[in-house]
Formats: C-alpha cells, structure tokens, sequence
C-alpha cells in the first residue's frame, strides 16, 4: 500500500480544513480564481474519501487503524509513562459507507453554490464555513476515540450555524442560528458530561477500550442516555427535532443538503454507540422497542407537520424528519429481532442502513429544486407559486423525481430501502410495516400536492427563469443516484449496504481487535 493510501484518513479530514484557511486569502484575488481552487479542494476531498472507502471495502469492511504518531499502539514514552491507545482513527465499513455519502452531498453542494451565490458576495466566508463543516463530518465518521468525536461535533456545530445564520439580512436566519446553536450547546454539555462519566469510571475514552469494559452500571447507563439524547437532537429525532426545521428552512439551499448530511453523522455516532460502545452491556430488546418508539413519533411528527406547511423549504425540512424515522426503525428492529429472528434482524439494519443514502440523495435533491425555485420566483409560499413548469421544465422533471424517490415509488431508490424496512418491521409487528407503508403514502400525496401548487396550473409570476446550468447539473448529478440506486439495488446492497450493516450487526469483537488485539 503507498504513502497516499495509508495516509488518506488524515488526509481526508486535513485537506478540507486546508481549504477553510486558503479560500480567504485566495479570495482577494476574485471569485474565479476562488471558484477553481474551491473546486479543485472539493474534487480533492471527494477523490480521498473514495480511496478511503475503497480501501476498507476491499477488504470487506474489515476496520482499518490510522495511528496519529508511531506505532504500536502500546507506546511507553521516554518519562516511563505507559500510554496504552492514543488518538486514532477506525474506519470500517459503516464508516466507510458514511463517508461517501458525505462525499457526494460536498460534490453537489459545492457545483449548485457557485451558481447560487454568483450574485451575492460573501464566499470568502460562506466556502471556508463550507469546508470546516466537511472536515468536522469526515472527523465524526473516522474518529475511534470518544472525545474527538466531541471535538468535532462541536467543530460541525458552530460551522452549521455560521452557514444557517449567513444570510445576516433575513432576521428568521438569524432566528434559526441561534436557536440550532442553542440546542446544539445544549447536547454537547450531555455529550461531555456523558464523557466524563465514562472516563471516571473506565480511565479512558477510546471506544474500543471502553466497548471491553462498560457494564450495565448505573453510570454507564446514565452516560449512554445522556449520549442518546445528545446525539437524537442533533439527529433530528423526534420530539427532539425543534431545531432542525428552522435550520433547514432557513439556511441556503445548498447548506440545507449538507445539513442532512451532517445529522446522518450524529445519527451514525448514536449507530456506534448503540451497537459497538454499549451493545454487549444493555437489553437489546429493550433499546430496540425505545429505538422502535422514537421511529414512530418522528414518522408520525414529520408526515402530519408536513401537511400543513404552505412554505415549500418547511415542508421538505418536515420531510427530511419523517425520514430519520425510516433508519431508527431498520435499526430498532435489528435490535429488536437480533436473537429471535437474526435473519429478519439484518434485514432490518440493511433497509434502515441503505435509507440513509437513499435519504440524502433525495432529500438534497430537493432542497436544491427548492432553492431553484425559491431564486427563480423569490418566495417559498406555495399559495403565491403555479404554473412555474411552463417555464421551469426541468426543475419541475427533478423535484418529481426527488419526491417520488421520498415516497417510496418504484423504480426509484427511496423504494428499495423503504420495501427492506416493511419487510422486515412486519416480521417484529405488522402494525409496525403498516404505519410505515402508511406514512409514505401520505408523504406521496402531501409532494404530489406541493407539484401541483408549485409546477401546474396557469402561470401567476411573470419573467420566471430556468435555474442556470450549474444548478441543474448539481441536482442531475443527485438524481442519477436516486434512479441508478432505484434500478440496480442489489448491486449496491451487496457492495456498500452490507459490509456497512455487518460493520454495526456483526463486527463490535472485530472493531475492539483491531486496536486492543487479541
């Protein structure tokens, strides 16, 4: 293996922190030259966090151990002090699956932002936010110590609310900032103090050190619920979801797709919690029945809240919620069935697991046909929108794709997930594949009404324009996944979906070998 491939894990996270500090001083020397080296860092990360996954799915996802300093891992230094783990990234293959997605929500975000903002100025400000907020998601996924995963979900945490917030000019911007930055304060002080519980007890805060040893404790079990709680509500998870429908709404079109991204990242460390850190010390049954509750209550807060909106970027926000419920049910039925019935169980992780990507994709795609819309008619409220597909053709053909994708209709990809997760949610309880089978159909007909009111019918705003090019390619580029992923799931079940649910279902003893050995 060469320097670049063994090295790509710090590579991934260094290069866009990087571009945080070399965007501003380039920018002096204009927008061009600011696009092409924001672009050329995007291709860059994008490039290395293929390499990453490929590396860690060539060997079946199978954890792979980036030590920051020299190796071993046992490192007795020089004062005779015996440091048994320092600090280290783990990737496997959830891990692995995460960091594409990451990947290809940058790709998209960054393509629609420089046709976004080519009027506006600000992108010596709003790229560096932008890159920052990537560099803190890859730490999040890559990172095998608890506390860094700290570090930079606080890293994500002020990134996302600069970008939320950067429109200084709309006060419900500003709103939307400082309530995000509330809530995410608020959950960083339970992840912290979950932290220091563990570290109080077990000396230690790497998480396959602390996996070997975490009991069924009262203190244990406090940190795991402070850790729950903390990382639901940066999730999204309802009724802990307050803040992200103001941020969604609120922040540019493009930030409200990496945001999606972002709290798949939080949902991804309560994964790994759950799974690798606590999931040979409490009641498997028993978290999976809770994870199962928490899905129910978010399907149900985001379908019913979505009927209701009228302002079109709400609306998907409501949308966007409903789908967390959809992977906390995959999981909380994997967790459920794990012993009584594992093979309806691994289903389960597969089709909550598989969700996440097909979530992203056509959550993203949405959030940048909203935005489109919102520039092209300059308002979100659907009653003063109509007629814009006479003019807006193919903003109109990609946020139908999008939606039927969020709904769960064949071919597109949101259905191979969804028919996973009722498959296998029917095994624990048919209510629960009929609650599920039925919020889709309501989310179907909530989008099929936001096309009518927004694409059909006569016109009723003049001088409407098609988005320009580079925001049709950003959203094409989505909807290709959405479709591909749609036609040929199994392909992509077999290479990404599996080793990433066998990672979490199968590969804790795997993850603890790979740095405690053994």
């Amino acid at each position: 293996m060469n320097a670049l491939s063994v090295h790509a894990p710090v590579l991934l996270v260094a290069t866009p922190l990087l571009a945080a500090f070399v965007v501003p001083l380039v920018a002096k020397l204009g927008s061009t030259v600011r696009n092409a080296v924001v672009g050329v860092f995007t291709l860059l990360t994008a490039s290395l966090a293929g390499l990453v996954a490929a590396n860690v799915l060539a060997g079946s996802g199978a954890p792979s151990v980036y030590v920051f300093g020299a190796n071993p891992l046992n490192l007795t230094l020089p004062s005779g002090m015996h440091v048994p783990i320092r600090i280290l990234f783990e990737v496997d293959g959830m891990s692995a699956f995460m960091i594409l997605i990451t990947a290809l929500v940058a790709v998209a975000a960054t393509l629609y932002s420089f046709s976004y903002f080519k009027e506006h100025s600000g992108g010596e400000m709003y790229y560096p936010l932008l890159f920052l907020l990537l560099a803190a998601i890859f730490g999040m996924e890559e990172t095998g110590d608890l506390f860094n995963f700290f570090v930079f979900l606080e890293i994500a945490g002020i990134a996302a609310c600069g970008l939320i917030g950067f429109r200084p000019w709309r006060g419900r911007s500003q709103e939307a900032a400082f309530k995000t930055m509330a809530l995410y304060t608020l959950s960083g002080l339970f992840v912290l103090i979950a932290l220091g519980l563990l570290y109080g007890q077990h000396g230690g805060l790497n998480i396959a050190y602390l996996s070997s040893r975490v009991g069924a404790g009262m203190l244990d079990l406090v940190a795991l619920g402070l850790l729950v709680v903390a990382l639901g509500t940066k999730a999204g998870v309802a009724p802990m979801h307050m803040w992200a429908l103001d941020a969604y709404g609120e922040a540019p079109a493009p930030i409200s797709a990496v945001l999606v991204a972002s709290s798949q990242a939080s949902l991804y460390g309560l994964f790994r919690v759950l799974f690798t850190l606590f999931g040979a010390a409490v009641s498997v049954a028993a978290l999976g029945w809770f994870l199962i509750a928490l899905s129910v209550l978010t399907l149900f807060v985001g379908v019913t809240m979505a009927l209701l909106q009228k302002d079109i970027k709400r609306l998907i926000a409501y949308g966007a919620v409903s789908q967390i419920g959809y992977m906390l049910l995959g999981v909380g039925v994997g967790f459920t069935t794990s012993g009584s019935r594992p093979a309806y169980g691994f289903v389960a992780m597969q089709g909550g697991i598989f969700h996440m990507v097909n979530d992203a994709a056509c959550i993203g795609l949405l959030f940048l046909a909203a935005g489109a819309v919102h520039r092209a008619s300059g308002t979100r409220d659907l009653n003063r929108m109509g007629g814009l597909g006479h003019d807006m053709k193919w903003t109109a053909a990609l946020f139908a794709i999008g939606a039927l994708a969020l709904a769960g209709v064949p071919p597109f990809n949101g259905f191979s997930s969804k028919l996973l997760i009722y498959e296998s949610s029917f095994a624990a309880s048919p209510i629960l594949a009929a609650i599920a089978i039925l919020s889709s159909i309501l989310l179907l007909a909530v989008f099929m009404k936001v096309f009518q009111a927004a694409f059909l019918g006569p016109r009723l705003l003049e001088n409407v324009r098609e988005a320009s090019r580079g925001m049709l390619v950003s959203m094409l580029m989505l909807a290709v996944v959405v479709v591909v992923f749609g036609l040929f799931p199994g392909f992509f079940v077999d290479k990404l979906v599996t080793p990433a649910a066998k990672a979490l279902w199968l590969g804790r003893d795997a993850y603890v070998r790979a740095v405690l050995g053994g």
